[in-house]
């Protein structure tokens, strides 16, 4: 994967903050079934940390086993995910 640079201390992009949070989950790239954004549209840098506003496109992204989508709070984007299939795993909230 091509990722992005992030020339900025914000500036970072979909591949880099998706990555983050499959190793979290204990995934990789290799366990991708579908994803809603092009390789082009997951290394697009934006800023993350825009207070009050998105700089991040909206996507979703299916795993074997997770379901991974952006969150915003108050301006700052992340990427967080949900079991693919009932499995007890309790979500607080986002």
């Amino acid at each position: 994967m091509n990722s992005c640079q992030g020339d900025k201390m914000a500036n970072t992009c979909w591949e880099k903050l998706i990555s983050s949070e499959m190793e979290k989950k204990n995934e990789s790239w290799k366990d991708v079934v579908d994803c809603t954004l092009s390789q082009e549209e997951l290394i697009r840098e934006f800023d993350a940390d825009s207070s009050g506003s998105t700089g991040g496109w909206p996507f979703t992204l299916w795993t074997k086993n997770r379901v991974y989508f952006p969150i915003e709070y108050d301006g700052s984007e992340g990427v967080t995910s949900v079991p693919r299939n009932p499995c007890g795993e309790k979500i607080g909230p986002i």
